[in-house]
């Protein structure tokens, strides 16, 4: 076993913990908004991306259709793409060897493989998120099993994870100022929707908002020179 990788287990065991816990949670509400527990860790196994899946159950709980769910989870992961840019050069083989390396690229992992000059500790990409993984996975199945001996949602309040959650990523953004009037704008645009429109079409209308702004969207001052963003 590599160096870098026992190094990114290591560093990855902590997040694990907290995989754990918010997929549980998943697992739950998954399940009471009309997934089979089976479904709910396929669907952990193949995505494995909290706000992509959390935003397709929502949207699935609330009566919308496969479509806008999809549409949703496929915005809310769109990151994934420049960082997969960023960190391709780092990956050896050809492209659908790059491609399967880059199924290990999750958040924490990125930021903890980056060596800070534009290049990725791919071994230590692999070993961080294995535990990660693992913890996403099985807290899944845990909530998914559990939710009935726990009472459900409503019991411990985990019918609040929805928006909870997506709070937590605008409160996020509305730390940085050059996002901040983007992602106010976004809020508004959902929440005036919600009244009016099915399922999914506030999510994707906010999306939607954001990404038209991004292109606009000057670089974070606070992002040193050299950086990877």
């Amino acid at each position: 076993m590599h160096d870098s990788y026992r190094r990114g287990l290591r560093l990855g065991a902590p997040f694990s913990v907290v995989s754990f816990l918010l997929s549980a949670s998943f697992g739950v509400v998954a399940v009471e908004a009309g997934l089979s527990p089976l479904q709910a860790v396929v669907m952990s196994a193949v995505v494995h991306a909290g706000s992509a899946q959390f935003a397709a159950v929502a949207i699935i709980g609330g009566g919308g259709g496969i479509v806008p769910s999809v549409a949703a989870a496929s915005m809310a992961n769109a990151r994934f793409l420049a960082m997969g840019i960023a960190l391709a050069p780092s990956l050896p083989g050809r492209a659908h060897h790059r491609g399967l390396q880059g199924q290990a690229n999750v958040d924490p992992s990125w930021v903890l493989a980056n060596n800070g000059d534009g290049t990725f500790d791919r071994r230590l990409l692999f070993g961080a998120t294995t535990p990660q993984y693992a913890g996403w996975v099985l807290g899944t199945l845990t909530g998914a099993l559990a939710g009935d001996l726990l009472g459900g949602t409503e019991r411990f309040g985990l019918d609040a994870i929805f928006p909870t959650f997506f709070l937590a990523l605008l409160l996020g953004e509305l730390r940085r100022p050059a996002s901040r009037p983007l992602a106010v704008v976004g809020a508004v645009v959902a929440l005036a929707l919600v009244p009016f429109t099915p399922a999914g079409v506030p999510v994707l209308a906010a999306a939607a908002t954001a990404l038209v702004g991004l292109a606009g969207l000057p670089p974070d001052p606070t992002t040193e020179e050299g950086e990877t963003a």
